[in-house]
């Protein structure tokens, strides 16, 4: 009885290894190939739970994700200018066709990058030496990367994967090259700034010109209207006086005479040395009465 106990035991243990050996499980991320023998038996592409005849086939799994290719050091190129450019890139790419994967690089990921690598350099260095630097960097960069996913999509299609992306991360021209180029900027944009300088100086000096000419302008206009008013005023105030005369030359004579003792006696240190009969003290004298002039 315990003997067939054990026996029982062995077979379930046996039992259950060789099922766990006949199960393999495809997760949602990754497709499977069924190899016997070393030859495809299936392709297990839905997630689930597969079997397999144990000892005799084995089972491959391959990543179906979107794959980047990261170059580590840029690319040199060549534009129709003749100069060198360094283009750092990266491509996106997954497996579409396990089996044709399998069969064109033997599920080597290193090889295919490797083939999608130079489909893209191959291309990429057809496109820069029809294109300026200026194309390459700016002018018709999106097309070019268009240009470049087509083509490396249609070389890819023949091992079982396709490019979904291809991108420029950088275009740097060579260290030697940058530093002629900066030098020529250099140069170039102290040229504009001394053509700059010397427009803004000519500008300057004429706007300068114009505005003195102008000040002498209106300095002489308001000079010719001072004189104008001044001489108006003068012609008013002797036609003033002449009328004044006129009516009463005793009172325009007493007023004279006040205006010039004002002015004589404006400061309490005036001196004076006069003759105490002159003409100027005529009204004093009288009391501001008229007097006759003395003989």
């Amino acid at each position: 009885m315990k003997r067939s106990a054990g026996t029982i035991i062995v077979i379930l243990i046996a039992a259950l290894i060789v099922l766990s050996m006949s199960l393999f499980v495809v997760d949602q991320r990754r497709n499977a190939i069924v190899f016997r023998f070393g030859e495809v038996v299936s392709i297990k592409k839905d997630p689930g739970l597969y079997f397999k005849v144990p000892l005799l086939d084995n089972v491959r799994y391959f990543d179906v994700r979107i794959l980047t290719i990261d170059t580590a050091e840029p690319e040199r190129f060549l534009t129709s200018e003749k100069k060198n450019v360094l283009v750092d890139l990266f491509v996106k790419w997954r497996i579409t066709d396990v089996r044709q994967y399998f069969v064109s690089v033997a599920g080597d990921e290193g090889r295919a990058q490797t083939r999608l690598l130079q489909t893209i350099n191959d291309g990429l260095r057809a496109e820069f030496g029809n294109r300026t630097v200026h194309d390459v960097v700016s002018g018709e960069r999106d097309k070019i990367m268009e240009l470049m996913r087509a083509r490396a999509n249609d070389d890819a299609g023949k091992i079982g994967v396709e490019v979904i992306d291809v991108r420029v991360k950088r275009v740097d021209l060579p260290q030697e090259v940058s530093e002629s180029v900066y030098r020529r900027m250099d140069a170039e944009r102290k040229r504009v700034a001394n053509e700059l300088r010397s427009t803004g100086s000519a500008e300057s000096e004429k706007i300068r010109a114009d505005a003195d000419r102008q000040r002498e302008v209106i300095l002489a206009e308001a000079y010719r209207d001072a004189e104008r008013a001044k001489g108006e005023g003068d012609a008013r105030a002797t036609a003033i006086y002449s009328r004044a005369y006129g009516e009463n030359a005793e009172f325009y004579a007493f007023y004279r005479s006040l205006e010039a003792y004002k002015g004589a006696f404006k400061n309490r240190s005036d001196v004076l040395v006069l003759d105490p009969s002159s003409d100027f003290f005529r009204y004093l004298k009288s009391g501001g009465r008229p007097a006759k002039p003395a003989k």
